[in-house]
């Protein structure tokens, strides 16, 4: 074989194999991606169904969802997604997506879930970096002091007790950290106070949203069957 035509040979080989890697990489990647969607949905679940009890709603809560605007008691630069619980097509309880943006170690990220009577419903942390064995008490498979957040609502206790006990508040600090605590509980009486503000505004759009997508399933609906109808 002349040298033109090894160098040919070479050239063709190589690129074949460059193809079938760039498939392989490109196949394990679409895998691994949807796995790794499939288990994020899966632990997302979990988190609302600690804080929501089965048997207050009937709904699918990750299906049921309504955008809102970036707004800064809640923690949020950008949109966010609110996830709506609805028992007999009312409106039950919200779980909101919160960040307090002032923990030991950075953000902590939370969902915060609130009846329609305004109380806590439950809260809990999906992702922080706080210290172990000190902020990490934010956890719930650590640590039970979020559960004491339960029940409570804007006066319970008073505005002025939404304080961890060191400023002169109703909520327990940690031994070493009292950072931490202190950022959640003000991050979750922010949530409080944008629930009381616009609480008829998010069920109204809720509502509507859940009209439109009625009647948009009703069009595809009344479409279908006039084609079976013209076959």
């Amino acid at each position: 074989m002349s040298t033109r035509r090894y160098i040919i040979a070479s050239g063709l080989i190589l690129g074949l194999f460059a193809v079938i890697g760039t498939a392989l990489v490109s196949i394990t990647h679409d895998t691994t991606e949807e796995k790794i969607a499939q288990n994020e949905r899966q632990a997302l679940l979990r988190k609302l169904q600690q804080i929501l009890p089965a048997d207050q709603y009937d709904n699918n809560l990750l299906q049921s969802t309504l955008q809102i605007p970036a707004d800064e008691r809640l923690g949020h630069k950008q949109p966010s997604t609110v996830y709506i619980a609805t028992q007999q097509d009312q409106v039950t309880a919200m779980i909101f997506p919160v960040i307090a943006p002032r923990g030991y170690s950075g953000e902590i990220h939370m969902l915060v879930g609130i009846n329609i009577d305004a109380s806590i419903a439950g809260v809990r942390v999906v992702k922080h970096r706080e210290t172990p064995g000190l902020g990490d008490a934010i956890d719930a498979d650590r640590n039970d002091w979020i559960l004491d957040f339960t029940g409570k609502s804007l006066n319970n206790p008073a505005p002025s007790k939404w304080k961890v006990k060191r400023d002169g508040g109703a909520f327990d600090q940690f031994t070493g950290a009292t950072i931490t605590p202190r950022a959640v509980v003000q991050a979750v009486q922010l949530c409080l106070v944008y629930f009381e503000r616009h609480k008829d505004e998010l069920i109204s759009a809720y509502r509507k949203q859940q009209h439109e997508a009625a009647e948009a399933q009703q069009d595809t609906t009344d479409t279908e069957n006039e084609h079976s109808e013209n076959e």
